[in-house]
């Protein structure tokens, strides 16, 4: 699996999440067809993954999490499914 940054393709996306939330960093990936949006803050880092033709993959999601988070297990990861998106939250 590859993922590739694709942050300056997504300009209005990153301004608007440094604006208006607590995030210090924002990046934007793609696996595929998938789009990755990783956020950090202070307290929190967050992993947004959405395909709008199909479902995430489990794959998909353990392979973001160990690049993004550098963690081989979800173990103390918060992860809410949506019916094409996944977001995963990591306290620090």
């Amino acid at each position: 699996m590859k993922i590739i940054d694709v942050t300056n393709s997504h300009f209005d996306l990153v301004n608007n999440q440094l604006e208006n939330t607590d995030a210090y960093h924002v990046k934007v990936y793609t696996i595929g067809g998938t789009t990755v949006i990783h956020t950090q803050a202070e307290t929190h880092q967050n992993i947004i993954l959405v395909n709008r033709v199909r479902k995430i993959h489990d794959r998909e999601i353990d392979f973001t999490i160990d690049f993004l988070f550098h963690l081989s297990s979800r173990d103390n990861l918060e992860i809410l499914y949506g019916h094409n998106f996944v977001e995963i939250e990591s306290r620090m």
